[in-house]
């Protein structure tokens, strides 16, 4: 079964993507900060991340750009949750190492056709 880490500072969304995962069959873990992600990597990489791109502290960005500097790092498949939609923001995840975006709301039916086109799924 994968594992998917699941990055998000609100409880009520980390929550309805763990159930929208394991409803995929994947065992879904919670983070709700960069700083508990990296933990939870270092403990067990993951194969997939959901990341939220604003939470306090140290945003998204930051934590990929430290997932991708941990031993086995450049294995999980990350997979950017945001509300933003400019291009700029877009661009510098994915030049960070985000292998794929999804704009905030989404439900099962996005997750699961973004993880079959990634090949996750």
């Amino acid at each position: 079964m994968k594992h998917c880490l699941v990055v998000e500072d609100s409880r009520v969304i980390r929550k309805v993507a763990c159930r929208i995962l394991e409803s995929l069959h994947i065992e879904a873990e919670e983070a709700e900060d960069a700083a508990s992600a990296l933990e939870a990597c270092r403990r067990q990489m993951p194969d997939l991340v959901l990341l939220d791109w604003n939470m306090p502290g140290s945003g998204g960005l930051e934590f990929l750009r430290g997932l991708r500097r941990e031993p086995g790092g450049t294995e999980p498949v990350v997979i950017f949750c945001t509300t933003e939609n400019d291009l700029g923001q877009i661009t510098e995840a994915m030049m960070a190492g985000a292998d794929e975006f999804v704009l905030k709301p989404y439900d099962g039916p996005l997750i699961e056709t973004k993880l079959a086109q990634i090949g996750a799924i």
